[in-house]
């Protein structure tokens, strides 16, 4: 992952001295620190925002669209099955599962097409 190894790596717990579990304990906790801040501001946070104000509640269950986002249950299935699979369609997730949905959709070459008027009045396209 590009990370370089740590002193722990690839011993087991009992192998390990205390002060080595403590340092491996705290540099786990940074790195949970720093993926959940990652996590937490999706690469078009604003960008996401400006497009959900002009389709819908985050709640929103008029199918065939569902969620902020206004994501049909294929967009849903192919960019997030995980998700999909645990809970269901959009209006069951938290608003940044669906921009992360979003962003994978983005990321994958659609980019903001899947809202064409919307992304439209954003500026997007």
């Amino acid at each position: 992952m590009g990370a370089p190894r740590t002193p722990t790596e690839g011993r087991v717990l009992r192998e390990m001295s205390v002060p080595d579990v403590k340092r491996a304990v705290l540099l786990w906790k940074r790195r949970a620190a720093a993926a959940r801040r990652r996590a937490e501001r999706p690469p078009h946070l604003s960008a996401f925002l400006c497009i959900h104000r002009f389709e819908g509640s985050w709640r929103d269950r008029g199918g065939p669209y569902y969620g902020g986002l206004q994501m049909d249950v294929q967009f849903q299935r192919t960019y997030a099955p995980m998700i999909f699979r645990m809970k269901g369609t959009a209006d069951h997730w938290t608003p940044l599962e669906q921009m992360w949905a979003a962003e994978r959709a983005h990321r994958s070459g659609r980019g903001f097409f899947p809202w064409p008027n919307t992304a439209r009045y954003c500026g997007l396209l």
